[in-house]
């Protein structure tokens, strides 16, 4: 293991969280999006797992061997470039000798970064990925806390089933990125189980910016229901696009940014009625160690940082206290030991039930979401509403 003297220290493209000086320290390094296209989500991920070092480290850090001991967290921005991202987790184990890894956001990135993790067998624990291509190729030292990409629409077509009137055709638009076409795939699986007929499949370019032939497209076929695999940027593109070409179909879902605070404020009034899922709500019933319960965590988060937390950054959470947990029963931060002490850990936290399946992935629940009146509010859970759903959404000339 390889420990530091702590203190505070800056550097270029590098955040150090760091305790009390002259004590031997833990390192955790990650790079993530500081600045860049995808900077707005990048953000919970540093947000995040620096909340959780610093509640950690005031709890007396990481039990190693009988002695206490601090975490020291590492992280460089990658830019929103994900061939920086790839140079920069070489450099955090090749050069900067971090001990064990966390992950970026974006499925592409968590794709690309964890073949640094795997060749240089350093656990990587990340929850800004959930494309099944980041679990599907055998690799032993990734786990991720975001739920299976191709399930994320499961609980929205669930609850598509009991609405009404039933939505029967669907128009799935989806970005060419990692993440998004494994939403796809799941998605089409879906619907087609569930009896619906897809009218629209089309594929998008990341970072699109004009909607404005899709959306004529949808105005002409005009489909019941417009499911929408996409990142936050794209989802306030389309929906702003929409409504200034009049497009209103029955209900439209994003798998991105309905939960977050900036969506709303972003699109203000416009943001009602746009449905969403998250696998994470701020609830007492998830108890966790460090932070009381989801709940606190909420509202102690909110209060330091001044925005709500989304499941980004709960799950950001749960990937420091994953590989906390899995230092302690290691006993140490020997990266084989700690590897396989991931494949068996299983605890409760703010973010639910944390253990990863064989593939190193978690499984979550989604739970279908609704922005009204500038609040989300919970839908469908389960089997069955939790929520009454304001469906169908009216003309954007008649709100």
């Amino acid at each position: 293991m390889r420990f530091k003297q702590m203190g505070l220290q800056s550097l270029v493209g590098a955040f150090l969280l760091v305790g009390a000086a002259h004590a031997q320290t833990v390192v955790l390094g990650a790079s993530v999006q500081m600045t860049g296209a995808t900077a707005n989500t990048g953000r919970y991920y540093r947000d995040g797992y620096q909340f959780a070092v610093e509640r950690i480290n005031a709890k007396g850090g990481v039990k190693l061997g009988g002695k206490q001991q601090k975490l020291e967290l590492k992280l460089l921005d990658n830019q929103s470039d994900v061939n920086l991202s790839v140079r920069q987790y070489v450099q955090l184990v090749s050069q900067d000798k971090v001990n064990l890894l966390l992950g970026p956001f974006a499925s592409d990135f968590a794709l690309a970064d964890s073949s640094i993790a795997e060749k240089y067998e350093i656990p990587m624990v990340q929850g800004g990925g959930a494309s099944d291509q980041i679990f599907s190729r055998g690799y032993k030292y990734v786990f991720g806390t975001l739920p299976a990409a191709t399930l994320y629409f499961e609980s929205t077509i669930e609850a598509m089933g009991k609405l009404n009137p039933v939505p029967r055709t669907v128009a799935l638009l989806y970005a060419d990125d990692a993440f998004d076409v494994s939403v796809a795939k799941g998605t089409r699986d879906l619907v087609g189980k569930a009896g619906l007929k897809v009218v629209i499949d089309e594929r998008y370019s990341s970072n699109a910016s004009d909607f404005s032939p899709l959306l004529s497209r949808i105005r002409s076929v005009n489909p019941d229901a417009v499911l929408v695999a996409g990142h936050e940027t794209e989802v306030l593109n389309f929906i702003r696009q929409a409504k200034s070409l009049n497009v209103s179909p029955k209900m439209y879902s994003f798998t991105v940014g309905v939960p977050t605070a900036d969506f709303r404020k972003a699109l203000g009034p416009d943001a009602n009625y746009a449905f969403g899922m998250t696998s994470w709500l701020p609830l007492a019933a998830h108890k966790d160690e460090y932070f009381g319960d989801a709940e606190t965590f909420a509202k102690e988060y909110k209060t330091k940082l001044g925005y709500e937390p989304d499941y980004h950054v709960a799950s950001a959470v749960a990937d420091v206290e994953a590989l906390v947990k899995a230092m302690e029963a290691a006993g140490g931060a020997d990266p084989k030991k700690v590897r396989d002490a991931l494949a068996k850990i299983d605890f409760p936290s703010l973010y639910g039930r944390v253990r990863f399946n064989q593939v190193g992935q978690i499984s979550l629940p989604q739970t279908m979401i609704q922005v009204q009146n500038g609040t989300v509010v919970p839908i469908y859970a389960g089997n069955g509403f939790i929520g009454k759903p304001l469906y169908p959404m009216p003309a954007w000339n008649k709100r």
